[in-house]
């Protein structure tokens, strides 16, 4: 009986920290932003934040299509130019819409690894 309980509560660990992890390292690559920045001048920049947030503030040179919006924003991407992801932190709507993304063609794919919140670079305001 404390097998079944052991190998219940590795399946749960393998679902909730393990699983997300791996399909973002199979979908995109996260980056720094030194390498995000490096990166824009032959990117597509992509703000998946709602339009609300974007209007507040976004980095320069961006684009919002939001993540509630992906699938009906695919034919918006480019195939053949790399992409940058970014939201507030932490990567978790990236990590949704890069696999959308890859699925849809788009071979390379940048998440910034701490999001808008630590971006230190030139942001627009509304």
């Amino acid at each position: 009986m404390l097998w079944v309980i052991n190998f219940i509560l590795l399946a749960i660990i393998i679902v909730f920290f393990i699983y997300p992890r791996w399909t973002l390292k199979r979908n995109a690559k996260v980056v720094e932003e030194p390498e995000f920045d490096r990166l824009m001048a032959t990117s597509q920049l992509i703000d998946i934040r709602e339009a609300s947030e974007f209007r507040v503030k976004h980095i320069l040179g961006a684009r919002n299509l939001p993540a509630s919006q992906m699938e009906q924003s695919l034919n918006a991407v480019t195939k053949n130019k790399p992409v940058l992801l970014y939201e507030n932190g932490k990567p978790l709507a990236s990590v949704k819409v890069a696999k959308q993304l890859k699925k849809a063609g788009v071979p390379e794919i940048y998440i910034l690894k701490d999001g808008l919140n630590n971006w230190t670079g030139k942001i627009k305001k509304g």
